[in-house]
This record gives structure tokens, sequence and C-alpha cells, in this order.
């Protein structure tokens, strides 16, 4: 008994010297059972043993108090050295609602409207084009509005599919694989758009356009933005695109699955990388630690405000959190999306002004109407559920990772409620 009380207690009392803003309780005070939340370090500690994942980090908070942090595994396949809870990880597109969070401080602001023309702030994408079924490009018909690149309704793409005409173009032309935000915007200008603007939803580039637009709209660099408007009053001292070279030690590689091996096996050294994002990506460029994102998504759960600084109304945040799709719209596209069922098309999704949300639940699905979130390409995942006031948080460096971890984590997490709050 007394080695479960450590494994329990001892890493909520590391994680008080360094977050200790966010204060640290029991379990059972905020009707949670601290038995049953160990459940989540047996699940991530068998996918290490099982040599599926290198390591695993997760982090539960509710009513703004952490009741579980774990850290299992080690920092690589090749770094056996154990894994730390101030890690630094790639989140990738889990910078999406960050960046979306920044264009909503500008529209508080007054300085953009939902409405406003994107070509308002990026005159280079005044005259698009739209891809015809026929294969020729004709003028844009529709105005590309700040709202579509919120909601990926853009008509913009990834080029994730290399059979798609459109897509193909942008293998071609790489919009993304540019020094800075002017030379992207520059690039993606070239390009067709998939479909009318509010035609559909379709995952895209959209929130690295909205980056540039934070940056026009702002008059600030992009970085210099987040850095002075949102990391630095949050203290989220951990969170940039480019990894300080005092800080690169903590950096973790990444990975993929070798299928015909059948084992992890470690991409280019993380020290290699240096951390080094050629352009501020707001779709996908951060690196962070679980304690920051932590943070950011407290301050979205406690309605804009985290320790008395207040980053947006809690007006605002509702907003965000409304589903903006109508039902009428379809479309798909491959991405990061939290679990499978996080898809256009697909019972019970939907999307706000950055975020996934739930919108209705079947039978056998846990959660909650009106909780949302998103991940990232490395595994990383958060999502907030405002009725049970409950913040998640999961942490790999698993490029395409093909487990069910998030899943799992989503499971055990709700299976260790013992007082509800949502209705029903």
């Amino acid at each position: 008994m007394r080695f479960a009380l450590t494994i329990i207690v001892a890493p909520l009392l590391a994680l008080a010297s360094i977050a200790g803003e966010i204060p640290v309780a029991d379990p059972e005070s905020v009707g949670m059972s601290g038995e049953s939340l160990e459940r989540i370090t047996a699940a991530t500690q068998q996918f290490v043993d099982e040599g599926k994942l290198a390591g695993v980090l997760t982090m539960v908070a509710r009513d703004g108090r952490i009741v579980h942090v774990s850290t299992v595994g080690q920092r690589g396949v090749d770094d056996d050295r154990r894994l730390a809870q101030d890690a630094l990880y790639r989140i990738y597109s889990m910078t999406k609602p960050i960046t979306s969070v920044a264009v909503m401080m500008l529209y508080e602001e007054g300085d953009l409207r939902l409405d406003d023309p994107v070509a308002k702030f990026l005159p280079e994408l005044k005259e698009l084009d739209v891809l015809g079924k026929d294969g020729n490009r004709v003028p844009v018909k529709s105005t590309m509005t700040v709202k579509h690149l919120l909601t990926h309704t853009a008509g913009l793409s990834y080029g994730f599919d290399p059979s798609d005409p459109v897509d193909a173009l942008y293998n071609e032309v790489q919009p993304r694989s540019v020094a800075d935000l002017d030379s992207f915007i520059e690039r993606l200008a070239t390009l067709p758009l998939k479909f009318e603007p509010g035609e559909r939803w379709h995952y895209s580039v959209a929130t690295d356009v909205l980056g540039a637009v934070v940056e026009r709209a702002s008059g600030q660099p992009f970085d210099v933005f987040l850095r002075e408007r949102l990391f630095r009053p949050l203290d989220m001292c951990d969170t940039f695109f480019n990894v300080p070279e005092d800080k690169l030690p903590r950096l973790l590689p990444n990975h993929g699955w070798d299928k015909e091996q059948g084992k992890l096996v470690t991409f280019e050294d993380a020290s290699k990388e240096a951390g080094a994002e050629s352009m501020s990506s707001g779709g996908g460029g951060l690196v962070s630690t679980a304690r920051d994102y932590m943070r950011f998504a407290e301050m979205l759960r406690n309605g804009g405000e985290l320790d008395g600084v207040r980053i947006l109304q809690p007006e605002t945040v509702s907003l965000m959190i409304e589903n903006h799709l109508p039902s009428t719209l379809s479309g798909g596209g491959q991405g990061e999306t939290p679990t499978d069922r996080h898809k256009k098309d697909v019972p019970g999704f939907g999307f706000g002004l950055g975020f996934g949300l739930v919108t209705s639940l079947k039978d056998g699905d846990v959660g909650s109407v009106g909780e949302y979130s998103w991940g990232g390409a490395a595994g990383t995942v958060f999502w907030i559920d405002p009725s049970e006031e409950i913040v998640v948080i999961g942490m790999i460096q698993l490029f395409g990772s093909p487990w069910p971890l998030r899943e799992r984590l989503k499971v055990l997490t709700y299976e260790s409620i013992t007082e509800g709050r949502a209705p029903g």
C-alpha cells in the first residue's frame, strides 16, 4: 500500500514544484477516484512495456485542480533516460487552438471581424481561383472570410491526398516550405481552392493563414505576438516555435512505427533539428510542455481567465466553442483529430472557432456534449469538458500513432468520475 501511495502522490508533489500556480488536489475532493485514475498509469505503462511507445505523460484536472499526473517510460526508444515532467514535445496541430485564441483576442479589440474578407489583411489572396470538375480554374465567386479560416471552410487544403488534383499542386508548390509567413502567403496565392469558401469543411492550412492575419492585423511578428500577448501573461515559459539552445536537451526525439520490423524507430535526433521552425506555423509549429498546455487549456475552461490574467471574455470563449458548421455542410479531409469520430459527416462532430466539438453522443460513447478538443500529428491530445469541468492532456512523440491511446485515456478518465456534474 505504501508503494501505491508513492505512485499516486509523488508525481503530484513533483508537479507542484513546477506548476504550483495550478493547485494540486486529492481526486476524491473533486469527485474523482484516485485509485481509478491510476489505471491511466497502468494503461500507459502497458503501451511502453509492449514496445509501442517510448514514454507517455498524462495529466488530468478538475475544477481547476490537478488530480492526476503520470510519466512512464523513457525519453526515446534510443534514449533510456527517464521521461521527465518538463520534457518538450512537438505539439503540431495543437498549435491551432492557440492561434485561434490569438485571432479572437484581436476580434475583442476590434482589430478584425469574423466576417472580414481575408484579403483585407492579406491582399495577395484577393483574386483566387477554384479548380472546377473539368480541371479548369475559374475565379472564385464567394468571399473568403476570417470565419472561414477559423472553421476550415475556406476552400484550402494541406496536400495530404496526392490523387487529388489540388493536393497534387500543394505538393508541387510546397507553400509551407518557406522562411516566413509573407512567403507562405505568396506561394499559397498561386494555388486554386478546392471549393467555394463556405461550401464544405476540409482540414487545411487555414490556421497558418490565420497566423499571417494576426501578424498583419496586430503589426507584430506572429511569434512575438504570441510570446508577449499570450505566453508571458499565462506563464507559458516553455512554449515556442524555436527551442532556445539552453532548453534543447529537454526536447524529445520523435518516433515512427516501422510496420515491417514491428518496432519503434527514431526520426532524426531532436538536437539536430534544434527545434528550428523556419516559418512560424500557426497550424502546427509550436513546441510545448504538458504543464504549459494545461495552463492554456485551464484558461479556456475558466472562461478566458487564469490566475487573475484575462485573455478572453467569457462570451468570446462561449462563441468559440459553439458549433459553427451548418448541418447541410459536407466535407472531410485527413488531419490530426483527437479520435476517428471527429470527422465531418460522422454523427456527433462539430467544429467551433478552432476546436473540434462533440455535438451528440451515441450508445457506448464516453464524454459529454459540448466537449471540445484537438490533437497533434505526433500523438499529443487535449480535451476540455465544460459540463464535467475536466481538462485532460496526453503527450507522446509518435508520428501517426496507430495505437488507441487517446481512446483509452478518455475511457479511463470518465470511469474515474464518482460525482458527475453533467445533466442526465
